[in-house]
């Protein structure tokens, strides 16, 4: 897992997040991003951080991931001038598209992608608010594989390290990019 450029761009935005305790459920610490959105400055910073991140890398397309994964992907294609490829929840897209179901805390969902987004050997960055589990940015590598394609890295504003995502999604061969890092569930 690779984390932040500079400790102190890290710490900020870490202040930035604010923590909303026992919700949605007891004994979960909510990581709200959406203060970010609303300060110009961490926004900025957020942003800058990522074009800085990849705007010399070598991909093909951004897959940004429902829904707040739709901020930031879309932010960034804008800027490093990106085709952006949105991963939806079943029945969100309308046209053809491809769907994988994978596993949820307590039970199953289904992923999609419309089925001529991306082509064969293209290279995908993926973008999420936070890294948790990994189940939704497996998913939708699963959704870019079918496709004959491959998964750059999966980035994200937040990485939960204590909820082993990045370490599922480092084990499945795709490299992990999180600016901060929120130790606790």
């Amino acid at each position: 897992m690779h984390t932040n450029e500079s400790s102190s761009v890290q710490e900020y935005l870490q202040s930035q997040i604010r923590t909303i305790p026992d919700w949605p459920h007891k004994g979960i610490l909510f990581r709200d991003i959406t203060t970010l959105f609303e300060n110009p400055e961490a926004w900025r910073k957020t942003v800058d951080v990522m074009v800085q991140r990849y705007e010399k890398q070598a991909f093909d397309r951004i897959g940004a991931l429902d829904a707040r994964g739709f901020l930031l992907g879309s932010t960034l294609a804008y800027i490093l001038n990106k085709p952006l490829i949105l991963f939806r929840k079943k029945g969100k897209l309308p046209g053809k598209t491809i769907s994988v179901e994978y596993d949820l805390e307590y039970g199953k969902a289904i992923l999609e992608m419309h089925e001529d987004t991306i082509l064969p050997g293209e290279k995908v960055l993926l973008m999420d608010d936070l890294i948790a589990t990994g189940g939704t940015l497996l998913a939708a590598d699963q959704l870019i594989q079918k496709a004959g394609a491959s998964t750059l890295e999966a980035a994200a504003i937040i990485n939960l390290p204590d909820l082993k995502g990045a370490d599922r999604l480092n084990a499945a061969g795709i490299p992990t990019y999180a600016l901060c890092n929120f130790e606790g569930e």
